[in-house]
């Protein structure tokens, strides 16, 4: 059931809503509950603007933009620039200081829109003293709800020589750009860096324990990637992970493989091996609140924690660890509890990309969840391999793009999409709208391609890979039946 929704509860605490982070979450939360008419007090530790403001996905892909250049000035040749003798150098302080200050600015957007909805924004540590209280910067704060949105933090595993990684966190405030990078972990944080060093013109080795990396995504795509970043130039090795990490006197760092397989030297190490809910310094137990794994608040469908007057939105609750997510369950929780609307977050057909090189866009089921959900029989896909345009004048035969239709038999619904192209995050957007609208795939069928366009291809993949292997092994028959060997 539903929370029931109910009005602000005037002088009895002195807020009617307090909200522990100010990011993507907590923010929009606040500003919707104070449009609500409640009284809303918000405290932070730190920037405005949470892990994707600061050292997440605004200055990720910041720097995904950049590392593209040097791929595209070697191109820009095949197409008649001439760019000079010298070959193009990074100015990586520049990078540093530009992003800095586009990060400054968004964070006074975030101020400026909390004290517009008349929000009180309180800087410090949060914690609990009781299930109504919190005490910031030695001050104390009775509210009638509370929420906690504090968001994640890097996790890195406990082994010799961990004091000399970077993560996330520390690789958007690098003073140099490193020759040698290893990067470890098989996420899209990991792969997205991966790209980045590269693309700057680092070598690049990227470790993972798994036989596969970004694991979760469609089994054909993370193939494809595999061969993708291999063919660009990167190091990718599967089934292995660290034991130790030594700092060398000329302020290299050796990692030591585990098994006994060698070292590899390298000027910098970064991990990104998941991230964990930022609930150690709040003293949730002492408001009576529940904690999960990873120290994760767990919620009900309504973001209410076990508590009744507090909630949880965001990474903190490890639910899907994305800023469009927090901000949806941010805005859910403010309408149902303060709007007199009843709204609870929906998770299906979510839109997601991976800012590699190339990017993935990814909506819906992968085939492997299709086929679990539905039986092998009950599923088609639909592939397409293929050289982009733009490479018929650079030669870049080995670069090629990859999109992926799954579709429900049964009903011909599309129940998937996935996409491995430069551009796949600008395109997956619009696949989310007609995979939530429920197309078939007759729908993509009728729709004419923009051509010439590699998004076209989606709606040109006309046999389904169970029709492509009937009429290969038809083909088979015939020849043996011919005599041909």
């Amino acid at each position: 059931m539903a929370p029931v929704p109910r009005e602000p509860t005037g002088t009895d605490y002195d807020y009617d809503l307090f909200v522990i982070g100010a990011g993507s979450g907590g923010v929009r939360a606040s500003r919707i509950a104070a449009g609500h008419g409640a009284r809303v007090a918000v405290a932070e530790e730190g920037p405005l603007g949470g892990t994707c403001v600061n050292v997440g996905c605004v200055p990720k892909k910041l720097f995904s933009y950049g590392s593209h250049y040097r791929h595209d000035f070697e191109d820009a040749v095949k197409y008649g620039w001439v760019l000079g003798d010298d070959k193009p150098t990074v100015a990586w302080p520049t990078l540093i200081a530009n992003k800095n200050a586009e990060i400054e600015r968004l964070n006074g957007v975030y101020g400026r829109m909390l004290a517009k909805a008349g929000v009180t924004l309180l800087a410090g540590t949060a914690k609990f003293v009781d299930a109504h209280t919190v005490a910031v910067a030695g001050k104390q704060y009775t509210a009638a709800t509370i929420l906690i949105a504090v968001g994640g933090i890097p996790f890195v595993p406990d082994l010799p020589g961990a004091e000399h990684v970077v993560t996330s966190n520390e690789a958007f405030y690098l003073k140099d750009l490193p020759k040698r990078v290893l990067l470890v972990g098989g996420g899209y944080i990991s792969v997205e860096f991966a790209n980045v060093f590269h693309g700057y013109g680092a070598q690049v080795t990227q470790a993972y324990r798994g036989d596969l990396f970004l694991r979760g995504f469609d089994t054909d795509v993370r193939k494809h990637l595999a061969e993708q970043m291999r063919v660009r130039g990167m190091d990718l090795r599967f089934n292995t992970d660290v034991a130790s990490i030594d700092k060398n006197d000329d302020g290299s760092f050796t990692a030591h493989w585990k098994g006994g397989g060698g070292s590899i030297t390298v000027d910098l190490i970064m991990y990104a091996t998941g991230r964990n809910p930022m609930t150690d310094k709040l003293d949730v137990e002492a408001a009576g609140v529940k904690r999960g794994k990873k120290g994760a608040v767990p919620v009900d469908e309504w973001s209410k924690t076990n508590v009744d007057h507090i909630y949880a939105v965001g990474d903190v609750t490890d639910r899907m660890a994305l800023t469009p997510v927090a901000l949806g369950e941010g805005h859910c929780f403010a309408d149902t509890v303060y709007g007199g609307l009843r709204r609870s977050p929906k998770y299906d057909n979510i839109p997601t990309a991976v800012f590699s090189h190339p990017a993935i866009g990814t909506v819906g089921m992968t085939e492997e969840e299709a086929v679990a959900e539905y039986g092998a029989d009950a599923v088609d896909t639909y592939k397409s391999d293929f050289k982009p345009l733009r490479h018929t004048l650079t030669k870049r035969d080995g670069e090629r793009e990859f999109m992926k239709l799954v579709v429900r038999r049964t009903d011909d619904v599309v129940v998937g999409v996935h996409l491995v192209q430069e551009a796949a995050g600008e395109m997956i957007q619009l696949a989310g709208v007609a995979l939530k609208a429920g197309a078939t795939k007759a729908v993509f069928d009728s729709t004419i391609g923009v051509h010439p366009t590699s998004a076209e291809e989606l709606v040109t993949l006309r046999k389904s890979e169970r029709v492509k292997a009937q009429e290969a092994a038809k083909e088979e028959a015939t020849a043996k039946q011919d005599g041909v060997q």
